[in-house]
């Protein structure tokens, strides 16, 4: 059975930063599976935060510039560091994979963790 379980999660004031980790077992993912980040904030629909596949890095628009994933295969773990967090950036972040593709598409992704709470304070 394939887990995801994010951690790295927690309250920060404006401007700091967090190292979200997801750590996949059941099964490894390699490069050539896409494992990507989701938010969902209270009233809003779950939107993409990033995904990689091999090299390729993709990011949400509201992300860009500040936030960056990286994976170590090896650990069969996947990161997102989130730098210049703002007020808005509070959200369930939930990390998810899928075995073909790539992209921001949601029900695209065959497996999800249960998410990680991350709280910016202004």
């Amino acid at each position: 059975q394939v887990q995801l379980v994010e951690s790295g999660g927690g309250l920060v004031q404006a401007g700091g930063s967090l190292r979200l980790s997801c750590a996949a077992s059941g099964r490894t993912f390699s490069d050539d599976n896409a494992m990507g980040w989701f938010r969902q904030a209270p009233g809003k629909e779950r939107e993409f935060v990033a995904a990689i596949k091999w090299s390729n890095t993709y990011y949400g628009a509201s992300v860009k510039g500040r936030f960056a994933i990286s994976r170590d295969n090896a650990k069969n773990t996947v990161y997102l560091q989130m730098n210049s967090l703002k007020p808005e950036d509070t959200a369930v972040y939930y990390c998810a994979a899928r075995k073909n593709g790539v992209g921001a598409l949601r029900s695209a992704y065959d497996y999800w963790g249960q998410g990680t709470q991350v709280t910016v304070s202004s």
